[in-house]
């Protein structure tokens, strides 16, 4: 797919390579969806790959943790919603808590982008804030001061890395790993949560953004092309849809399937 770029726009990423890979909806565990996005991040490490966007969803609820969190309630290790147990993974990037249920996750693999953390954060955040506002929705950026950080919950807070609709509903949290000047950005867009399921993990309730149903009908698509549209925009970049091929899959659980620690849990 070749887009025009934002002519003028300084906000145009123009470090960005042109070629970018498209990486199509994958369904897949917590643990495989993890070991792809680190295999990406490595492989553009080396030169082996483009700049990546994909999308995904996860096979069964899974709590995906921060890279550094240790400690967490010792009643995440035996959660069930529906006759399904809620899977634990690690993330590869920092942050809190997840809870991956009704929601739809994006990850950015690219490098060459200057500025602190949070410029950088604001940089890859513009193209979802673009492709949403084509849909209609407003979305802004957090304002959560340090102390969020002991607070478990990722969606329980909403920091400057996160996009808030205009009634303060959380609708995506995202986090980071920078490796060698490369960097993964991936993130949860909150769709349907249950909130049964949410007070269950956090112990508090979350109340749906009522987005219309049409948005994730048909696997997704009105968001996916949205963002993929905002994406071409703001990067400046070309996509090539290339879906995974199962030797790179294979490589990626084979090489960087997460590990996850349990001798934390708080009581």
């Amino acid at each position: 797919m070749t887009v025009k770029t934002l002519g003028g726009d300084k906000g145009v990423l123009k470090s960005s390579p042109k070629l970018w890979r498209l990486v199509p909806l994958q369904t897949a565990s917590g643990a495989e969806q993890m070991a792809i996005d680190s295999w990406l991040l490595d492989q553009h490490v080396k030169g082996l790959q483009p700049p990546s966007l994909r999308f995904y969803t996860w096979r069964s609820p899974t709590l995906s943790l921060g890279y550094h969190q240790r400690q967490f309630p010792p009643h995440w290790n035996n959660l069930h919603w529906q006759g399904q147990k809620v899977d634990l993974v690690r993330r590869p990037t920092g942050g809190r808590a997840v809870l991956h249920q009704g929601d739809l996750t994006y990850a950015v693999i690219t490098s060459g982008l200057k500025g602190s953390r949070r410029e950088v954060y604001r940089q890859l955040c513009q193209f979802l804030i673009e492709g949403w506002q084509t849909l209609g929705v407003t979305l802004s950026f957090g304002s959560a001061e340090r102390g969020y950080i002991h607070n478990p919950n990722c969606f329980g807070t909403a920091t400057a890395a996160d996009l808030v609709m205009d009634g303060g509903y959380k609708l995506i949290g995202s986090a980071q790993v920078y490796r060698n000047g490369c960097i993964l950005q991936h993130g949860s867009i909150r769709l349907t949560p249950s909130s049964d399921l949410f007070e269950q993990v956090f112990g508090t309730q979350v109340v749906p953004p009522g987005l219309p149903e049409e948005l994730w009908a048909n696997g997704f698509s009105p968001i996916i092309e949205a963002l993929t549209q905002a994406a071409s925009e703001r990067f400046g970049s070309q996509f090539k849809t290339q879906p995974l091929t199962p030797a790179e899959i294979e490589a990626a659980m084979t090489d960087h399937l997460p590990k996850l620690e349990r001798p934390f849990s708080q009581d």
